[in-house]
């Protein structure tokens, strides 16, 4: 049987700092710090704590930290964090940026090339596929 954590106010801490990353770090950052800190976690199990290649994603690690910084609100409930809100200076999300309302940055037509662009790999993949199939 595995044990819940037994450390409370570290799995806050834990959580309110994931939350913060959300609004501070793009997709790709995240998404890789995430995919790193397996390999980080097995170099210190494996006793390489010395290692360059720990040193080197620590570093990774720190420069993505630089701008992580900001308010959240959790909500405790019956033993669930919920978040409640988050601000940061840093954040990437810009409400006059990203708004659909008149007067926005943000035009859909943007989306257009980039939409076919992302979606040309399956596009690819489908015409391929219905040709095998035909055969």
């Amino acid at each position: 049987m595995i044990d819940k954590p037994t450390t409370p106010g570290g799995t806050i801490l834990y959580k309110a700092h994931d939350v913060l990353e959300t609004l501070t770090l793009d997709k790709l950052t995240a998404h890789k710090k995430r995919e790193l800190a397996i390999t980080f976690g097995e170099l210190v199990y494996d006793g390489q704590w010395f290692s360059p290649l720990r040193k080197a994603l620590s570093a990774f690690v720190t420069a993505t930290q630089e701008h992580v910084t900001g308010k959240v609100r959790l909500e405790l409930y019956k033993g669930n964090l919920i978040n409640a809100g988050v601000w940061s200076p840093y954040s990437l999300y810009r409400e006059d940026i990203a708004t659909f309302a008149a007067g926005g940055d943000y035009k859909q037509s943007d989306a257009t090339g980039f939409i076919s662009i992302y979606g040309l790999p399956t596009k690819v993949q489908a015409i391929v596929n219905s040709e095998k199939e035909g055969e």
